[in-house]
């Protein structure tokens, strides 16, 4: 099976996927508050969409632009899209994978402002808690915000760990013993972020609490 094929058959899967995760996040209130974000830095993707089917339905049309140019033998311009269509579709398989973790922390943020609501709904009716209510909300908003950006921060590092274990995986022998250094130092950064993920988790259960 030559490149053409086996991208067209892993476009094949990979819209059928986004499909059926795009239609799941439209019907999920917690994507409310990260509709409307681009998914992908603007120097990877043309498309701007915070629906994965869009960036596939690109590279679907990169993929003609390939079968054009290597039926015309330009063979270097052929090689450049061919490795960007594969960094492009290792991007996409990663976001799609990562969809849940992405909306598990946009979920507990859309619970948050939901509580919010309610604690606001219940100061007015109770005057003499209305500045603790207060302060109780504004610090659970925070918290919620600062473990969202964290749950975001954790889903980029995995994204990096494993683009750079492929290129360990791939690279020639004197050039391992540096991936293998930014690997190590990668898995460090995740361990700490997921440490403050911890810590951030049980504040706002002491939060609520109070």
């Amino acid at each position: 099976m030559n490149s053409i094929e086996r991208i067209t058959e892993v476009l094949k899967h990979l819209a059928k996927e986004a499909k059926q995760i795009d239609t799941q996040n439209t019907q999920n209130k917690s994507h409310q508050l990260i509709e409307n974000n681009n998914l992908f830095s603007p120097t990877l993707f043309f498309s701007q969409s915070d629906r994965y089917l869009p960036y596939v339905e690109e590279i679907e049309r990169r993929l003609v632009e390939l079968t054009r140019l290597l039926a015309t033998n330009k063979i270097e311009l052929s090689k450049a899209l061919l490795e960007h269509l594969e960094q492009q579709i290792f991007a996409i398989s990663n976001a799609l994978h990562a969809n849940v973790t992405i909306h598990q922390a946009a979920k507990l943020s859309f619970d948050a402002n939901k509580k919010v609501r309610i604690k606001k709904a219940k100061a007015k009716q109770v005057n003499k808690y209305r500045d603790l209510a207060k302060s109780l909300v504004l610090n659970s908003q925070q918290l919620y915000q600062k473990l969202m950006e964290h749950h975001e921060f954790e889903r980029r590092l995995m994204d990096m760990l494993t683009e750079k274990e492929r290129q360990r995986l791939e690279c020639k022998k004197h050039e391992n013993e540096k991936l293998s250094a930014e690997v190590l130092t990668l898995h460090q950064r995740l361990g700490r972020c997921r440490k403050a993920i911890s810590t951030i988790e049980r504040d706002i259960e002491l939060a609520e609490k109070r």
